[in-house]
């Protein structure tokens, strides 16, 4: 039975290598090029979001609300958590969806792209027109 036990979490370990080999793709934490934040993108039902985990403004208030958010009936909901990419598909190096927000300025983008530059480089692009379009350029947190 021992034997047994062996061989089975030995051929496991086996299958489960080529997963731990395979590039990190988008879910993950990103540091993004604002205030030091940290987004956590990962899968939300059949499309990847990503949520507000830390920035600087977090640090000195964990409870800070989105006071900056153009709807004044947003501006009491909390940061920590907040939803900032919403939609998007595709893959497997550039997705494309939307709505995309900036706790910074308040201001959202109704479409954008996600972009995996490498394995730890990530081009988030915000459109609010075709023409109207700002890029960051985020990093892995390893």
């Amino acid at each position: 039975m021992t034997r047994l036990l062996a061989t089975l979490s030995v051929a496991g370990s086996m299958l489960a290598a080529p997963a731990l080999a395979q590039e990190p793709g988008l879910a993950g934490r990103w540091r993004t090029s604002a205030e030091n934040g940290v987004v956590a993108i990962e899968r939300c039902g059949e499309t990847f979001c990503g949520r507000l985990k830390d920035a600087k403004p977090l640090r000195a208030d964990p409870d800070q609300r989105d006071v900056r958010n153009r709807n004044a009936e947003l501006r009491t909901r909390k940061l920590k958590d907040l939803t900032v990419l919403a939609n998007f598909t595709g893959g497997p190096k550039t997705w494309s969806g939307g709505p995309l927000y900036d706790p910074e300025t308040g201001q959202g983008a109704s479409t954008g792209t996600l972009t995996l530059l490498d394995d730890d480089t990530l081009a988030v692009k915000g459109c609010i027109a075709p023409l109207l379009c700002r890029t960051q350029t985020w990093k892995r947190v390893r």
